[in-house]
């Protein structure tokens, strides 16, 4: 029995989710996504999200459960930062929310949830500071996915083959 996919899928506020048949499809302020979902998997909209459950009691249906709750889930979670105060609190896919306290003499913004623009008088504080949130999540060359400075380029590398 799936821990993960008996778990329903939270729809925050400001993104509509729609299902037909087997495809879910997850609009947000920044876009569209679909995913078109294994026929052993079921999904439906419930009171508290998307919820998932195995149409057959086989072993596939049973292994693709957790994993098509996990892509819907992927769907609509983002990277996200927000001002709160004097602390700045980011969402970069770790289980739990980072909390940064922002140090004295410097000014965080964030003009969209995904871009955090960092001011200050001391260069070398602006600098510290951005590091330290780029530490929370660095770039990684796979998948470019990670905290990365705004001229910064990601070289990608291919990744295995068979």
């Amino acid at each position: 029995m799936s821990r993960i996919g008996k778990k329903a899928v939270a729809v925050p506020n400001g993104v509509t989710a729609n299902i037909q048949g087997q495809t879910v499809s997850i609009k947000g302020p920044k876009g569209t996504l679909s995913l078109v979902l294994h026929d052993d998997i079921e999904a439906k909209m419930d009171s508290g999200g998307i919820k998932i459950d195995p149409r057959f009691e086989t072993k596939r249906a049973r292994s693709q459960w957790g994993t098509s709750r996990t892509l819907i889930s992927n769907l609509i979670a983002g990277y996200r930062a927000a001002v709160q105060g004097k602390n700045l609190q980011l969402q970069v896919g770790l289980s739990h929310d980072v909390v940064y306290p922002i140090p004295e003499g410097i000014t965080i913004a964030t003009p969209k949830p995904t871009e955090i623009t960092i001011t200050g008088t001391n260069k070398q504080k602006v600098g510290q500071v951005a590091a330290e949130l780029r530490d929370f999540r660095p770039p990684e060359p796979y998948k470019g996915k990670g905290v990365k400075y705004s001229d910064e380029r990601i070289f990608r590398k291919e990744g295995k083959k068979k």
